[in-house]
C-alpha cells in the first residue's frame, strides 16, 4: 500500500492504525455500557475484553515504532519529530487535566499517549540500531518486566515506571515496562521489513485503502473526540430507555 511519502506515512500502516481504533472504540463503547449499568461491572476488565484492550494498546505503540522508523529512519528530522512530540504531549496533558476533574479518584497519569510520549524519546535515541537489536530489546524490556518486581516503585512517582508490584487505581495505565517494548519491537519490525523490500511492494493501494486510512491519518483527534462523543450517546440511550 505505498511507499512512505515525506511524512513517512504509508496507506498500509494508516489502515492498520484504523484498525486500532475501531477496536478502541469497541473497547470504550463497552466500558460505557457497562458504567451506566447496561452490563455487569467488571466486564471489561476480564476475559476477552481485558485480551483486547491490552491489544489494542500494544497496536498504537507498536504501529508509532513503525512510523518513527518510516519518518526518520533515512534521517531524524529534528523539527517534525519535536512537533509531533508537542501535540501528543499536549494531548496527554489534555486528558491528564480532564480526568483529574472527571474522576480525581482515578484520573489519567500515565495512559497510552503519556507512553507514546517517553518510548518516542527513547525510540529516537536508538533509531541508528540495526532492526535485529531493536527486536531484541524489545523481548528485553517484556523479560525485565515478567522477572522483576519492587516494593519501593507502588509510589506514584515511579509507578509510570512499571516495576511496580500494585498496579494503581486510575482508567488508563501504560507503564513504560513492558509497554515501551511494544514500540521498540515496531521499530525493529519496520527496519526489518524495509530490509527485505516489503515496503516498496505493498503497492499505493485502491480507493477502498485511501478512504480506510483517513481515521488512522488523524488518530489522535479521534482518541481525544470518540470517548466524549461515546459518552453523550449512552447517556442519551440511557435516558430513551428509561423514560
Amino acid at each position: 500500500m505505498g511507499r512512505a511519502d515525506a511524512a513517512g506515512r504509508l496507506v498500509a500502516v494508516d489502515v492498520a492504525r484504523t484498525v486500532a481504533l475501531a477496536g478502541m472504540v469497541l473497547f470504550h463503547f463497552t466500558f460505557d455500557l457497562e458504567l451506566f449499568g447496561h452490563l455487569p461491572a467488571g466486564t471489561t476488565v476480564t476475559g476477552g475484553w481485558a485480551v483486547l484492550a491490552r491489544v489494542v494498546a500494544g497496536s498504537f505503540l507498536f504501529l508509532a515504532g513503525v512510523s518513527l522508523v518510516l519518518a526518520h529512519g533515512a534521517g531524524v528530522r529534528w523539527s517534525a519529530f519535536a512537533r509531533r512530540l508537542l501535540r501528543v504531549g499536549l494531548a496527554a496533558l489534555a486528558v491528564t487535566v480532564a480526568t483529574r476533574l472527571a474522576i480525581p479518584e482515578a484520573f489519567i497519569f500515565f495512559g497510552i499517549l503519556h507512553s507514546i510520549v517517553l518510548a518516542s524519546l527513547l525510540g529516537i535515541a536508538l533509531i541508528r540500531l540495526p532492526g535485529v537489536a531493536l527486536v531484541v530489546l524489545a523481548l528485553g524490556v517484556v523479560w525485565v518486566d515478567r522477572k522483576f518486581g519492587f516494593d519501593a516503585m507502588n509510589g506514584r512517582g515511579l509507578v509510570w515506571i512499571g516495576l511496580g508490584t500494585q498496579l494503581p487505581w486510575t482508567m488508563d495505565f501504560v507503564p513504560v515496562f513492558p509497554w515501551t517494548g511494544a514500540l521498540l519491537a515496531g521499530m525493529g519490525t519496520a527496519k526489518l521489513a524495509a530490509r527485505a523490500g516489503l515496503w516498496d511492494r505493498l503497492g499505493q493501494g485502491g480507493p477502498l485503502a485511501r478512504r480506510l486510512a483517513w481515521p488512522g491519518r488523524h488518530s489522535l483527534a479521534i482518541y481525544l473526540l470518540h470517548q466524549p462523543v461515546l459518552i453523550a450517546l449512552v447517556w442519551l440511550g440511557t435516558q430513551l430507555v428509561r423514560a
